[in-house]
């Protein structure tokens, strides 16, 4: 009896979202070279070097670390609330919470829980790209 195309789409998505993050980071650590110049190693060789210009240096990072702060908080008008920062925290793994309870219930009662297949893809990806996350090492 022949496979059933939906279940070959299905396991298509589960796999390769399941295997897209390992995937990407071991691209990203294979091909892209890591940075070696950071401030602590500049300052440690400004340190052994020239200690004079050490307290500018600090004073020039703190400075620049600032305004990349203020760059990537431009859109934020003072400091989110924390209930604000819980629901951007929580985004994702509800929706992975919500897909898992969806689709088990989709497969127990199939007429009382109806799902398209764009959303079905939807769950599978999210799903499985959350999992693969999880095999990468940091």
């Amino acid at each position: 009896m022949p496979v059933p195309i939906p279940l070959i789409v299905d396991a298509v998505v589960s796999l390769v979202g399941l295997a897209l993050p390992p995937v990407f980071d071991f691209v990203r650590k294979k091909w892209i070279p890591a940075e070696n110049d950071t401030p602590e190693r500049t300052m440690g060789s400004l340190a052994a070097t020239k200690p004079e210009v050490l307290p500018q240096f600090v004073e020039a990072l703190g400075k620049y670390s600032e305004a990349q702060v203020k760059w990537f908080n431009r859109d934020v008008l003072g400091t989110p609330s924390q209930i604000i920062i819980d629901i951007r925290a929580a985004i994702r793994p509800i929706v992975i919470i919500v897909g898992l309870i969806h689709l088990t219930l989709t497969s127990f009662y199939p007429t009382d829980f109806s799902i398209t297949d764009n959303t079905r893809f939807f769950y599978e990806a999210v799903i499985a790209s959350w999992f693969g996350s999880r095999l990468v090492r940091k």
